[in-house]
């Protein structure tokens, strides 16, 4: 056999000398037998619908159709709650609760693009000092956790937060994302939306709401199976205070949301 002049055995242009080990990444595959690969393929597949398709087709039907049901509805009605609940277009909901709900959850809603990222960089710090970190959510995240995720906090459903952010705000304009918001939201127990909700507490329809009213429902949202807004507690009153007052500062903050 042919010698290189360094003594090592001479491999023609395009060969692999012998015993040469394929990467890994490469010759895994050929471990594997027929039937294994294809449990591969279509568990991958799975995945790829659950986790993407099935979510993005979901996005783009909800915003046209009002979404029938919630996991978290789902959820409070087998723990024995009700499920009282009446959908109302953006024109039937108070420019009252449109204002209040951004100056009580997320003030930027109409200047960033789903993730608040000073609020969330500052629940983080709070967060890894053991301080009770709150805050981060934008009414964009809290959408996208009321439409398809789960109630409790954990790093998974934080993580599937991100994406699902991502699509809302990519394919629902402003108007349309709270307009979901408002109307799944959780506003009491089995209570479910803003009309449902003005109409338990204050025998009135979400569109006559005043401002007072609507700051004080507004006001119940970090833990509406604990507060009520009528009649208010002294949190609550407290609270309603300091989003009328956030309202009047906002200013063209909240010219997104305003006819």
């Amino acid at each position: 056999m042919a010698k290189s002049r360094r003594g090592r055995s001479w491999v023609p242009s395009g060969g692999r000398r012998r015993g040469a080990s394929r990467p890994f990444w490469k010759a895994w595959p050929s471990l594997l037998s027929a039937s294994a690969r294809r449990w591969l393929r279509r568990a991958a597949l799975v995945l790829l619908l659950v986790f993407v398709a099935a979510p993005l087709a979901l996005i783009l039907l909800y915003r046209f159709v009002p979404p029938p049901v919630t996991p978290l509805m789902l959820i409070r009605l087998a723990q024995g709650q009700g499920l009282e609940r009446d959908w109302v277009p953006w024109e039937e909901i108070s420019p009252h609760l449109r204002e209040a709900v951004i100056a009580s959850e997320d003030n930027h809603f109409c200047s960033h693009w789903g993730f608040d990222w000073g609020s969330l960089e500052a629940a983080a710090k709070a967060y890894a000092a053991g301080e009770r970190a709150g805050g981060g959510s934008t009414i964009s995240m809290q959408t996208a956790k009321n439409l398809f995720l789960w109630p409790s906090r954990s790093i998974i459903r934080k993580g599937l937060e991100v994406p699902l952010t991502a699509g809302i705000e990519t394919l629902w304009p402003k108007q349309r994302i709270l307009e979901v918001y408002l109307n799944v939201a959780e506003l009491g127990p089995g209570i479910y939306g803003v009309e449902a909700a003005s109409r338990h507490y204050f025998e009135r329809p979400a569109r006559d709401l005043s401002q007072t009213q609507a700051a004080r429902l507004v006001a119940v949202l970090p833990n509406p199976l604990e507060w009520r807004p009528q009649p208010p507690g002294n949190y609550v009153q407290r609270r309603a205070g300091v989003i009328h007052t956030r309202v009047r500062q906002l200013g063209p903050m909240l010219d997104c949301i305003r006819e």
